[in-house]
């Protein structure tokens, strides 16, 4: 199928065509939000992707649609370089699930060269999907960018040591998602997220302690194989 000339309609069929209510079910138990949903697979939806390729126009416009798959195909085929720091923010204040926030950092955000700054910005934001998005940064950075500098990543710590005091769920597991990502980079990379681990555990409320628990098991076995 051309990518020029697949439209959004004959998208919206063969993702309805692959959906189903056992599906849409079974996304709602992970926690997947969403106000219409076919309940297509996501292999699927990768599948497609590949055969549009990347198509930035269309991608634009199926962003707009109201079908969570669909949104979630946009982030597979818009191209990061074509982002710019307004059309970033306006996806990213359009997250209402943690799957369409973490596929499109994973996909679209981390390959474009405002990632490290939105992450900081973002990480500061009140609103938890764009919050959520900061921290996920953070996590796919440490696996996207195999040359950057330690400190780049030790830069987050600060951020990670204030983000541990929010308790919505959404948050605190994606700041436990980055601080186990930049420890597994390295040994010493790994000492100083240990350490964070532990001031975060400090801090006392119930996520604090969840996000430090939980990454310092995670981190010391990590440890002994480097």
């Amino acid at each position: 199928m051309s990518a020029g000339k697949i439209t959004t309609d004959e998208i919206k069929s063969r993702l309805e065509a692959a959906g189903s209510e056992k599906n849409k079910e079974g996304m709602q138990r992970f926690g997947i939000c969403f106000e219409k949903a076919f309940g297509a697979p996501l292999p699927i939806i990768r599948t497609l992707a590949k055969e549009i390729g990347k198509n930035h126009e269309l991608a634009m416009e199926l962003w707009e649609n109201p079908y969570h798959e669909i949104k979630l195909l946009a982030t597979m085929i818009a191209e990061p370089k074509k982002l710019n720091s307004e059309l970033m923010d306006k996806w990213a204040a359009k997250f209402y699930s943690w799957d369409i926030c973490d596929q499109c950092c994973a996909n679209l955000f981390r390959n474009n060269l405002l990632a490290w700054e939105k992450a900081i910005i973002w990480c500061k934001d009140d609103r938890e999907f764009v919050k959520r998005a900061g921290f996920v940064l953070m996590a796919q950075l440490c696996v996207k960018d195999k040359k950057a500098d330690d400190k780049k990543f030790e830069a987050f710590f600060p951020y990670l040591i204030e983000g541990a005091e929010d308790e919505r769920n959404m948050v605190k597991k994606a700041v436990n998602w980055a601080l186990r990502q930049i420890g597994k980079r390295n040994i010493s990379l790994n000492e100083k997220a240990l350490d964070t681990a532990e001031i975060i555990y400090k801090k006392g409320n119930k996520a604090a302690r969840w996000i430090a628990a939980d990454a310092i098991r995670e981190l010391k076995e990590k440890q002994k194989k480097m």
